[in-house]
């Protein structure tokens, strides 16, 4: 199975493992079922064997895979130049690797495709082609690089550049909750909106944004990754669907109802409010029970007292119910650029204006207290 994963990389072959018999026209149904659920644990556990360094090259037990010359695309890598190392994460139907790919540190997603689910097979296929599509044409300082991908059945791989301080999600979760500085909250959020501005401009709608799926560099940068649910919305606008993951999903989108970009506006709220308070959003509920509790009861995170008031009201705005009323990514982007200059000048995010004198630092003022809370919110 390793060496049937990579065309012209060179990987030590797995023990083989003596093919399940299929069952008999006479077999039960529960024979067919536990025989399936066997095939599906050893391809599985095969997928999954790929996880050792001492992977790399080993010139007595090598299988090269040549790829066609009509099935190369200008993103095709050359598996001759990749090196497999340790495994970091993992999904469903997908494994994240450490990687050298050039003599360049990378992180290597491959998607198992499964053999036996058609319409699972249709589905991960259709994703692998939309992920590497969008993101060959990306290019942005806060959108993950692609570097390459191929694709052998039943194993796919993406190659991106590695981000070596893991997701957002694994960074706030090693914080006491509210503990963030408000001039980290700041930096992170804008560059999380400056990815999603760069992406809404390219009419690209991620669908699946959050805390999981926002990487950190060696600076502390965030740059936004995983586009296997995106999609263009000239070609998903006003389609009907369930797409993301249900905590951070608009409501619209959780109903199945025609959605807009403004979806990821509504994400982008959940995450600000995962930035202000370091905790898992609906912590205690199920992913369903968030779902409801959001598209039935029009319930959000609590925010707390010691939530600077602008910055609440604009989690509220990203969050409104109705998606008109969520702002975009580009006046999101203004307003936290205000808020960052006022951190920087020293000013607090408050309406206390009278207090300061000279010119140039009530214009600051201003800007930090446009969204406060002084303003009625309607969610």
């Amino acid at each position: 199975m390793a060496g049937s994963c990579f065309h012209g990389l060179r990987l030590r072959k797995s023990k083989s493992n003596k093919p399940s018999q299929a069952p008999s026209s006479s077999s039960s149904y529960k024979d067919k079922l536990k025989c399936e659920m066997e095939n599906n644990n050893m391809e599985r556990k095969r997928f999954d064997s790929m996880e050792s360094w001492s992977m790399i090259l080993e010139s007595e037990n090598v299988e090269t895979w040549e790829i066609p010359k009509e099935d190369q695309e200008e993103w095709t890598a050359d598996l001759s130049q990749l090196f497999i190392g340790n495994k970091f994460a993992s999904g469903a139907h997908s494994r994240i690797y450490r990687g050298i790919y050039k003599q360049r540190a990378v992180a290597v997603k491959m998607v198992r495709i499964p053999t036996q689910d058609e319409d699972r097979r249709v589905l991960l296929e259709q994703q692998f082609k939309s992920e590497v599509s969008l993101l060959s044409c990306l290019f942005h300082h806060n959108i993950v690089q692609f570097i390459a991908a191929c694709k052998k059945p039943p194993v796919y791989c993406i190659i991106t550049e590695y981000m070596s301080q893991g997701t957002l999600r694994m960074y706030l979760n090693k914080k006491e909750p509210y503990s963030l500085a408000i001039d980290t909250i700041l930096r992170l959020a804008l560059d999380i909106s400056r990815g999603m501005e760069y992406l809404h401009s390219r009419g690209v709608i991620h669908r699946d944004l959050k805390s999981n799926n926002l990487l950190l560099n060696d600076e502390m940068r965030v740059k936004v990754a995983d586009f296997g649910t995106s999609c263009l919305e000239t070609r998903c606008r006003e389609t009907k669907g369930n797409m993301g993951t249900y905590r951070w999903m608009a409501p619209e989108m959780i109903k199945e109802k025609p959605y807009s970009r403004k979806v990821d506006v509504y994400s982008f709220g959940i995450v600000l409010w995962e930035l202000t308070t370091c905790l898992l959003p609906f912590q205690g509920m199920t992913p369903v029970q968030a779902a409801f509790a959001v598209a039935e009861k029009n319930e959000r995170p609590p925010l707390p007292a010691s939530c600077q008031p602008a910055l609440a009201h604009l989690i509220k705005r990203c969050w409104s119910e109705n998606p008109s009323k969520r702002p975009d990514f580009s006046d999101i982007v203004s307003t936290l650029e205000k808020y960052d200059e006022c951190v920087k000048e020293g000013l607090p995010l408050t309406h206390h204006s009278g207090l300061v004198s000279g010119n140039v630092i009530i214009q600051h003022l201003k800007g930090c207290v446009s969204m406060t809370s002084s303003i009625p919110v309607h969610a």
